[in-house]
């Protein structure tokens, strides 16, 4: 194993850590940051692995209902989602930028708590399908319990929750109508080989519609070396030109990539710990909003693009 694999798989390790805490806990709870455990403490965090603030780990002075409300989401797609399932970890609103259809099938990554699988399967009824796919046993766990409650709200029963990692998915190739995730992607090490994958499970005419943050320029040493910052897809974050060239080695086109610099502006008028933090961190006369952005993200995967992308013949385990 190279170097760089070592590392990948330690970054891993440390988000993997932290979101099961986050499951457990049905949440970020303030008092996370007097904990301690094992090796994300080692790594930098005093926060075991979970978040010392908010972000897309929850908001600290906002609660988890409030922030979706406040990025988007209506009262009639909160009314069908099973209690805990929201646990404040949401960036933006990707299923409305999805303009999701009956009949489809959506592809959530990093699903967590099944909040967006719970949000998105009203709108693709009962001949539609959603698979949610997430690293952490515990988040799917978790996931798989509000299946039962979601059913009895809905009728529904096409919600679905695998374990797997976004960079080597279990879904079959060209099997998927619409891929969503809503601040998960900047916690991957390997993000171009994510934004390959999910080439790689597009139908043709396939669609991308990802919330997530980005960079509008660097970020100084010392937030990017933070494990909370990591945990709290603030550190692992790229540019958005960045974005935008892996987005197209991939083979995706009709790129779109919106910044919506109001949700970094709020949480830094809410006073999350994890943004003051950074806030301090940063140049004599720059703002948090200087560096970071909420960013809607929407692709498309044309006819010919998958076997350009080299994602023929990938693997899968069928849909």
């Amino acid at each position: 194993m190279s170097g760089s694999s070592i590392e990948q798989d330690r970054v891993r390790e440390r988000v993997r850590e932290g979101y099961a805490s986050i499951a457990l806990r049905g949440g970020w709870r303030a008092d996370d940051g007097a904990s301690s455990r094992g090796g994300a403490a080692e790594a930098g965090s005093g926060a075991g692995g979970c978040c010392g603030g908010g972000g897309c780990c929850g908001p600290a002075s906002l609660d988890s209902e409030d922030l979706v409300r406040a990025i988007g989401y209506s009262a009639q797609e909160l009314a069908a989602t099973p209690e805990g399932a929201n646990m404040g970890l949401s960036c933006g609103n990707p299923t409305a930028l999805a303009s999701l259809r009956e009949g489809e099938v959506v592809l959530d990554l990093g699903s967590g708590g099944g909040f967006d699988c719970f949000v998105a399967g009203p709108k693709v009824g009962a001949s539609g399908r959603v698979i949610g796919v997430d690293m952490t046993p515990e988040m799917v766990s978790k996931a798989r319990r509000n299946v039962e409650s979601y059913r009895r709200a809905t009728g529904l029963e096409n919600v679905e929750f695998r374990l797997g990692e976004i960079e080597h998915l279990p879904v079959a190739d060209a099997s998927v109508d619409v891929v969503i995730s809503n601040c998960v992607l900047n916690l991957s090490p390997d993000k171009a080989q994510v934004w390959r994958e999910i080439a790689r499970v597009l139908k043709p005419g396939g669609r991308v519609a990802v919330s997530d943050l980005a960079l509008l320029r660097p970020l100084p040493a010392s937030v990017r070396a933070d494990v909370e910052a990591l945990v709290g897809c603030i550190a692992g974050a790229v540019t958005v030109e960045e974005t935008r060239a892996m987005m197209r080695d991939a083979g995706l086109s009709e790129i779109e990539l919106r910044p919506k610099p109001e949700y970094v502006k709020a949480m830094t008028a809410w006073q999350d710990p994890l943004y003051q933090r950074i806030a301090a961190s940063l140049p004599a006369g720059t703002t948090v909003a200087d560096f970071i952005t909420s960013l809607d993200i929407s692709a498309r995967l044309g006819a010919s693009a998958c076997c350009a992308g080299g994602c023929c013949g990938g693997e899968g385990d069928g849909a």
